[in-house]
């Protein structure tokens, strides 16, 4: 009888990095999960804050922005202090912060200390997600990364269907112990940030050296053939220098830096103008509004949980992150044109590539950098297009303002989307590609 064949390294990669994406993604799905909810629960209390504080919709506009500047800002240096002091200890800080923020918007008096509270939050949660995507680097190579980047932000879509019917209740906890609906809201879903804090203090380890579940050679695996590949692409891409300048030169990251940018001012105009929209389609108790908010997210999850997966090779990536802004494009043409059945249905259309555009381009940095830039490269990333969640409330509110109608802003991303997906038929997403090669 003869033995079973001797795993290949290849073999033995694939079992580890199965392992370390069940052992990790509960406990960072569960964290991003609540950063999602937390940065986007006011779209549920626009109406409120509009009849208990006096908050215009311009003004709203303006605070569910101002989150991303402080955000944007933030976030390079949020990514090189996790690199040099480990991510257990400033993943831990960030949700400890923005979890006792969030709930602290329970006491906004106005405008003023709206925009306060906002510029707070943006700076306190700033570094999670690219945080997160960093944290991966250290573990999983290009295709099993795309894949954990794909579960991951499934978190925001988890986040929306939970979210919306949960906060659509708690807004009819109005009345309960003097308190509006809102404040219940922030803060029953601010404090449990702070308890999961404390569970990743406990339990994330910085890196593959210090899991329990791997042994030393293991671990040593993981960590080199992560290492060898980002080298290995930094070196063919021509970007192996140690300088954040060298993202700045590289045209192919400008390219998905603009990309994501238009991509980001679509999401985030759907995520805190929806309930709005959905609340001027006729008298709907904040339960319905919430629950029928939540349906463009349904498709969402299916979209990160098909597709991202697909993206096998370069040019099947390239091509997936063109369609994906097609469809949101022509999702949001739909919703902007038709009557409410219809235009539903066309939010749900623009939802389903939400998470099929961004796990790809959030992968992007990793195929062309490596160290020290591959860090700064993917927060650089983020940073720039999460100031998109700034322009896209801000326009919202401001068309809303200047013409009454709840869907007048959405043009604008139509007309960027239009542009991020011709802008992405360039992208190469290996050396060989961008030499014209087909893999």
């Amino acid at each position: 009888m003869s033995s079973p064949p001797t795993p290949t390294p290849r073999d033995t990669l694939g079992e580890l990095d199965s392992r370390n994406l069940r052992k990790l993604m509960p406990l960072l799905l569960a964290a991003y999960v609540m950063s999602f909810l937390d940065r986007t629960n006011i779209g549920l209390a626009k109406e409120r804050l509009e009849a208990d504080l006096g908050i215009s919709a311009a003004a709203y506009g303006l605070g569910a922005g101002l989150f991303f500047l402080t955000y944007a800002v933030s976030e390079v240096p949020s990514n090189l202090i996790m690199h040099r002091v480990g991510a257990r200890w400033w993943i831990t800080r960030i949700m400890l912060t923005w979890g006792v923020i969030s709930a602290c918007m329970a006491f906004v008096q106005g405008e003023k200390s709206f925009y306060a509270m906002r510029l707070l939050l943006g700076a306190a949660e700033a570094g999670l997600l690219p945080g997160i995507l960093l944290y991966f680097t250290y573990w999983f190579r290009s295709a099993t990364r795309g894949r954990a980047i794909g579960l991951l932000l499934l978190g925001a879509s988890i986040a929306s269907v939970l979210g919306n019917p949960l906060g659509g209740l708690l807004l009819e906890m109005d009345g309960i112990g003097g308190w509006h609906g809102w404040q219940w809201m922030f803060v029953i879903e601010g404090l449990p940030c702070v308890l999961l804090a404390f569970v990743v203090f406990r339990y994330l380890p910085d890196g593959p050296a210090t899991a329990p579940w791997l042994t030393a050679k293991e671990a040593a695996l993981v960590s080199e053939a992560a290492a060898r590949e980002q080298e290995q692409g930094a070196k063919a891409a021509g970007t192996s220098s140690g300088s954040l300048l060298t993202v700045l030169r590289d045209k192919q990251m400008l390219i998905a830096i603009f990309a994501n940018w238009t991509h980001q001012v679509a999401l985030y105009s759907v995520v805190y103008f929806l309930p709005g929209i959905i609340g001027g389609w006729g008298h709907l108790s904040p339960f319905t509004i919430g629950l029928l908010t939540s349906l463009p997210w349904v498709t969402a999850a299916i979209g990160a949980v098909v597709v991202p997966a697909r993206a096998t090779t370069p040019r099947r990536s390239r091509n997936f992150v063109v369609t994906g802004l097609l469809m949101m494009f022509v999702g949001l043409v739909v919703a902007s044109v038709a009557g409410p059945v219809i235009a539903l249905l066309g939010f749900c259309f623009t939802g389903l590539a939400f998470f099929v555009v961004q796990p790809l381009l959030f992968n992007f940095p990793g195929t062309r950098l490596e160290g020290r830039t591959l860090a700064g490269g993917l927060a650089l990333l983020n940073t720039v297009g999460i100031t998109g969640g700034f322009v896209g409330p801000y326009v919202m509110g401001w068309a809303e303002e200047s013409t009454g109608n709840h869907l007048a802003g959405l043009w604008i991303s139509v007309v960027l989307l239009a542009l991020g997906a011709a802008a992405a038929t360039r992208l190469r997403f290996s050396a060989g590609d961008e030499r014209g090669g087909e893999s």
